[in-house]
């Protein structure tokens, strides 16, 4: 019985890094996958842990990061972090947006590089005013592209490296 508990915590907490290590910004699946997958995780286990793991900010993102900013932008301490937030995520990310709607903010999810992810598209679709309805969706299947590609080059890295 004492094995089998142990087993099991050891199980959970390799699940629970994963998603928690795919829920941390700039991180996300991109990190998430690899460790699953150096944890001994399936690929199909470690990308589905990782999916959900990263897709838990966005709505906290989506709905709360609005009024946060702009109770931000009255404080003197934090005036100037928030417009330089803002101002990089706008001109980098929101161009792009504004530009292809739904279809930018999906490609700016899908993309596995720094300064992608569903944390810069969650605060640009906020800081833009899209829709939930709209944004979340854009934003799962994004990350859902992502997954696939970080799987892909994982899995290749670890079939040439053993």
């Amino acid at each position: 019985m004492e094995s089998i508990i142990k087993s099991l915590l050891d199980f959970l907490t390799i699940e629970l890094t994963v998603l928690l290590t795919a829920a941390m910004p700039i991180i996300e699946l991109r990190g998430a996958i690899p460790l699953g997958l150096s944890l001994g995780m399936s690929p199909f286990h470690a990308t589905l842990i990782s999916l959900v793991g990263s897709m838990i900010p966005v709505p906290f993102i989506l709905f709360t990061i609005r009024p946060i900013f702009n109770y931000l932008k009255t404080t003197k301490t934090f005036k100037k972090l928030i417009h330089r937030l803002t101002d990089k995520s706008l001109s980098n990310n929101g161009q792009k947006i504004q530009k292809y709607g739904v279809w930018g903010l999906i490609i700016l999810v899908a993309i596995p590089l720094p300064g992608t992810g569903v944390w810069s598209g969650s605060l640009a679709a906020s800081l833009l005013d899209m829709r939930f309805k709209w944004a979340f969706p854009a934003i799962l299947i994004g990350n859902i592209i992502a997954a696939f590609i970080v799987l892909g080059v994982s899995n290749s890295i670890i079939n040439i490296f053993g």
